[in-house]
């Protein structure tokens, strides 16, 4: 039996990368996975596909976590879809580099919408539900940008590190209902945006990992699959890095 036989999972951003193999690693330990993606259904119904044809049950839905009237939509739709809520995963994201003084009120909003305010938006719905249910766990996928910052990546750093804080508020309001809230952390990893960078960066970043490598999604997906398992009953309001020791320090 595999250890989230029976639970109903939803995972923003499911479409692509990270999100992507925590939404296989998900079903993989038995959760029946609702893909969220923003816009590319083809890449959400491959996932889909995938699992399904692997044995496991996924569909996909489309939201714009950026918009709260949408996230509270889709925690509903997901609720009268499966009749029950168990896992949420908070994994949608997107990035608007640039250096403070050049950085544009439309990417500071645009990235404090989607990385922080989508994960509030998301939870409040998702919480109502859980908390009836008296039971669920959420994990909120954060940054270690969050937890010691990034020059160039102001509005994301300060989206990140308002998903920790938020992560330690609602795992204090919701504890008493058995509603755990985590967070994962994650440094350097196998991305399609890590696959962009030069040699040299590479390089560089690489001597800043204790392990000096880059993680995998997979290595993500297996964190967040551990806390939102009963094997993780025992912790909430954590933040756990998976960064390969790029910030033990």
């Amino acid at each position: 039996m595999a250890r989230l036989d029976g639970s109903v999972a939803l995972v923003t951003g499911g479409s692509r990368g990270i999100g992507a193999a925590i939404c296989r690693r998900l079903a993989a330990d038995g959760a029946s996975v609702v893909v969220n993606y923003a816009g590319n259904e083809s890449a959400a119904q491959a996932i889909v596909d995938e699992i399904n044809s692997a044995g496991g049950r996924a569909i996909a839905i489309q939201a714009d976590v950026s918009d709260t009237t949408a996230c509270t939509d889709l925690v509903h739709r997901v609720a009268q879809e499966f009749g029950s809520l168990d896992i949420v995963v908070n994994n949608a994201g997107i990035a608007r580099d640039g250096l403070l003084m050049r950085m544009s009120d439309a990417d500071w909003s645009a990235v404090i919408d989607t990385n922080l305010t989508g994960v509030f938006a998301i939870t409040r719905a998702a919480a109502k539900i859980m908390i009836k249910q008296r039971s669920g766990a959420i994990v909120n996928v954060t940054s270690v940008i969050g937890l010691v910052g990034n020059a160039g990546q102001g509005n994301y750093a300060a989206a990140k590190a308002g998903v920790i804080g938020l992560t330690k508020s609602a795992a204090k309001e919701l504890s008493s209902r058995n509603v755990r809230v985590n967070a994962v952390a994650p440094g350097f990893i196998e991305t399609d945006m890590t696959a962009e960078l030069s040699d040299k960066v590479r390089e560089s970043a690489q001597s800043e990992i204790a392990l000096k490598r880059f993680g995998s999604p997979q290595d993500v997906a297996a964190a967040v699959a551990f806390l939102a398992s009963s094997d993780a009953s025992y912790i909430t309001g954590q933040t756990l890095a998976v960064d390969g020791g790029m910030t033990f320090v």
